[in-house]
């Protein structure tokens, strides 16, 4: 890990349902991650790498676009196994992030192959390397955090569910805030010691208020009665799949957690809606109003064609709008 000091969360001005989401996930990395949504500028990195403080260890890896699979989930030197008899593992990316948190910048770009297999491990928590019959199985227990700018190409639907929270930030910041969001990073930028020391009481309560609601998660009971509720609403917002109402579960009872309470209450469940809807919220649900309507009944008058013309069962053609007449131009013929 590097000891150039990171821009530190408490310091970072407005983003309040992004840090709540990241603190959410560094209390319980169970709940599957964080996507972050936003266009250039808003500070997503900076977000990310300020929630590395959070955690135990305060590793924070770094997946670049440009990655093979092999250094994601590390190399078995097989010629060790076959002369020594033993599996010589090369730990990869994910080895390097256990206890910490992975980060992929513009996941969206990312191979899905390289996507899926992520996501997979931080689901598990467990990353098995098999080559030729050998394998290799360590622990890969990280929070991870994507980013993405929507406007330079979307997440595949398979990929997006599997991100447990979504954020999406706003490019308007109300100039108040950007000023003083100006203000700090140019303080930063000058004295980066300086200016961690001066927030790190407000640093140290935020790391200590996480690892008090980690200690407290296993005593919040799952309980029915917030099931209940998660599954009605998932259910009214016609979300494909289960995913929603275990992630949606999760993270309502991590903010009990943070909360400091003993049981998960509704505004628990009212406080991450958005951030396991948002993502997985159907954008046309269907209607009766949107359903083809049957057609009347002809009257017999109608219904009955006039002798000599047509026969039983034809309709009439249907007419088709061809759009406006476009002329075209006369051009000059060859001399």
């Amino acid at each position: 890990m590097s000891d150039t000091p990171h821009f530190p969360l408490s310091a970072v001005v407005g983003a309040d349902d992004l840090k709540l989401a990241l603190c959410l996930t560094a209390i319980d990395p169970k709940i599957g991650g964080v996507l972050i949504e936003g266009p250039r500028g808003m500070a997503k990195s900076t977000l990310a790498r300020g929630l590395a403080d959070l955690l135990a260890s305060g590793q924070f890896v770094t997946l670049p676009l440009g990655a093979t699979e092999e250094r994601l989930v590390g190399t078995l030197d097989l010629d060790a196994a076959l002369g020594e008899g033993r599996a010589q593992f090369s730990p990869g990316l994910l080895a390097k992030a256990d206890g910490g948190v992975l980060y992929v910048d513009e996941v969206n770009l990312l191979p899905d192959h390289l996507v899926d297999l992520l996501l997979d491990v931080a689901a598990s928590g467990t990353n098995l390397i098999e080559r030729d019959g050998i394998s290799h199985r360590h622990s890969a227990r990280f929070v991870l955090i994507g980013t993405m700018n929507p406007e330079e190409g979307e997440l595949r639907p398979q990929l997006l569910d599997r991100f447990g929270l979504n954020v999406a930030l706003s490019g308007q910041t109300p100039p108040t805030e950007r000023g003083q969001i100006i203000r700090r990073r140019l303080d930063f930028d000058s004295d980066p010691q300086g200016f961690c020391q001066q927030w790190a009481a407000e640093q140290e309560a935020l790391r200590q208020r996480c690892q008090q609601a980690r200690g407290l998660l296993a005593e919040i009971a799952l309980d029915d009665r917030a099931l209940e509720r998660i599954t009605e609403r998932c259910f009214a917002a016609g979300v494909d799949g289960l995913r929603a109402d275990l992630v949606w579960l999760r993270a309502a009872r991590a903010h009990a957690a943070w909360r400091g309470a003993r049981a998960i209450e509704e505004q628990d469940i009212d406080a991450v809606a958005e951030f396991a809807l948002r993502h997985r919220r159907r954008d046309h649900p269907p209607s009766a109003a949107h359903q083809p309507q049957p057609s009347p009944a002809p009257s017999p008058a109608q219904s009955s064609p006039a002798e000599g013309q047509g026969q039983w069962g034809e309709l009439p053609a249907q007419a088709l709008a061809t759009g406006a007449r476009r002329e075209v131009p006369g051009w000059p013929k060859k001399p």
